[in-house]
Order: C-alpha cells, then sequence, then structure tokens
C-alpha cells in the first residue's frame, strides 16, 4: 500500500523505524521484532541505511524478507551517500521488482567525523534524488525533515527553503528528526504551512530506553532534551530500567498529545526492540487515542 493513500485514508496510524542488522542473531532479532510488532496493525515499517550508505545490500534484503515473509507494508531508505546515479536505479529497481511501493529518500549521513561528498556520478541534495525517482519509477516518496534544523542549515528560514524543494520535487510526506518537545513540532509545521509545504508531516519519536544512548543521538542528529527531563534521566542514569520506565512514560504522553493535537500519526524510532514500542502504543489504543484500522498485509 501507497503511504499517501494510508494517509489520505484513515488518521491518526503509526509506523516502526528498523536499521538493518550485522550478523546472524540481529538478524532474527529483527525479524522477531517485525512478527511481534506485526500485532499492532502498523501502516508499514521502513529500514535506514547505515552512515555512509555501509548497510545498502542488507537494507534491500532486510526490505524484501519484512515484506513478503512477515507480511508488513515496507518503505526502504535510499540515500545520495556513496551512490552514482546508475547505483541508485539499479537498486531502485530491485526495490521495485521485489513489490516495495515506498521508499525514503534522503541525502543520508557520512561516515562519522566526515563531512559530505557528492559521490561521482550521483547527487549532492535530497531533492535531486526525490525528482530522479518521480521521473524513473512509480514509488510513493517521503523525505526527512526536522523541528530544530538540519544541524548544517545556518537558519530555520534556509532549512525550510530546501525542505519546499524536496516537496516540489514530489516527496508527498515528511517525517520528523526525533524531538521531545511538541511544541517545536508544531511550531516547525506552522513554519513549513506558512512556507507553502501542505503534505503530511509525521512526528518521529524515539522512547527513551537508555541514558547513554540518547544523549549521543541527540548530540549526533542537534535534538534537544527539555531540561526538566534531562534532570530526571540524569537522576536516574544509574538505574537502566529506572530510565526506560521514565523514558516509556514521557512517549506515552507525548504521542497522546501529539494526536490530540492533531498530528496525522506517530514513526517510532525503535532501534529494532519492541518492548517500548509496543507499551506505547498499546497503552494508546487502551486510552483511546488511536484505534488501528489498518491491515498488516497490503
Amino acid at each position: 500500500m501507497r503511504i499517501s493513500d494510508a494517509l489520505a485514508a484513515q488518521r491518526p496510524f503509526f509506523s516502526f523505524e528498523f536499521f538493518p542488522p550485522k550478523n546472524d542473531e540481529a538478524h532474527a532479532q529483527l525479524l522477531e521484532t517485525a512478527r511481534t510488532l506485526r500485532e499492532l496493525r502498523p501502516a508499514f515499517v521502513s529500514v535506514t541505511y547505515g552512515a555512509g550508505g555501509s548497510t545498502r545490500s542488507r537494507t534491500v534484503e532486510v526490505s524484501k524478507q519484512i515484506r513478503h515473509d512477515v507480511g508488513l507494508n515496507v518503505m526502504a531508505h535510499v540515500t545520495c551517500v556513496g551512490s552514482s546515479r546508475s547505483d541508485l536505479r539499479l537498486l531502485l529497481g530491485d526495490l521495485e521488482a521485489a513489490g516495495i511501493e515506498n521508499v525514503l529518500a534522503l541525502r543520508g549521513d557520512p561516515p562519522r567525523d566526515t563531512a559530505f561528498v557528492q559521490p561521482a556520478g550521483g547527487f549532492a541534495h535530497a531533492d535531486e534524488l526525490v525528482a530522479m525517482i518521480k521521473r524513473t519509477f512509480d514509488f510513493c516518496v517521503g523525505g526527512a525533515c526536522h523541528p530544530e534544523k538540519h544541524l548544517e542549515a545556518p537558519d530555520f528560514e534556509t532549512d525550510i527553503k530546501h525542505l519546499r524543494g524536496k516537496v516540489d520535487a514530489g516527496a508527498e510526506f515528511l517525517i520528523t528528526q526525533l524531538f521531545f518537545d511538541n511544541d517545536k513540532y508544531f511550531a516547525f509545521v506552522e513554519r513549513a504551512r506558512a512556507a507553502g509545504i501542505g503534505v503530511p508531516i509525521l512526528p518521529g519519536i524515539m522512547p527513551i530506553t537508555n541514558y547513554e544512548q540518547i544523549r549521543r543521538f541527540t548530540a549526533l542528529c542537534g535534538a534537544t532534551i527539555p531540561p526538566k527531563l534531562l534532570v530526571e534521566l540524569e537522576e536516574r542514569k544509574s538505574e537502566p530500567k529506572a530510565v526506560e520506565d521514565l523514558g516509556v512514560a514521557f512517549a506515552t504522553l507525548q504521542c497522546a498529545d501529539l494526536l490530540r493535537r492533531g498530528a496525522p500519526g506517530i514513526h517510532f524510532y525503535t532501534l529494532n526492540k519492541s518492548p517500548a514500542s509496543r507499551a506505547i502504543v498499546s497503552s494508546l489504543i487502551a486510552a483511546t487515542a488511536w484505534s488501528p484500522s489498518f491491515s498488516a498485509i497490503h
């Protein structure tokens, strides 16, 4: 099912993001996580690339396996990093042949501590990738956005200008980077609408399950942790279970508030684990914040 059709037919809904496993044990764990989360009837799941395009082949294979063996609607990430135009066409053709209808078009992250370099024969920006996909293939294409602006953008105005370029090139929906302050999400949506960006903007939520991990992730992507939440996390940082309990509780309240205030759904960054996201979605369903109605098989 095309994600644009899902968004047009039913709101709110939810989705989950996975990253390709690095070994057989992690592969088995990922498939088990996907099967567990399938019971919650997500509208789709997404499969990322590693930094620098390092897991490209695994992204394609995992996307195929989740689509055909687990029976979930899949969105595969496709990035400009490390790929020529011909490389990207071959990858997209492989995804298309596998029956995958949705892709998230990204510039992509270079390997850590290096700057992005345009690949030989490749693209410099995500809008160029979006435009090529829309010209050449029949995918439903999504794009990424940053409520607290992209780290490389000098200001919000420039960031929104680049985002408008992706939408003008054909992006049909957007998914945000993780954030913890809902007011920043809604302020970002207002800026996007004022700039003429009318496509759905899905909030991306990462339940906090590990103190050091979330500090590392937020430093890498430029997201901020509200001071009050940060104090509570620091008080519990030597108690992993207490951190996870706080993270799940906070994310549940955050998601309920997003939905109440009109967000079209929630995209969960799962880190290939099901318990936190499953607990949050189950709580939301029990509280009637939403009622999932999508079939897991599309």
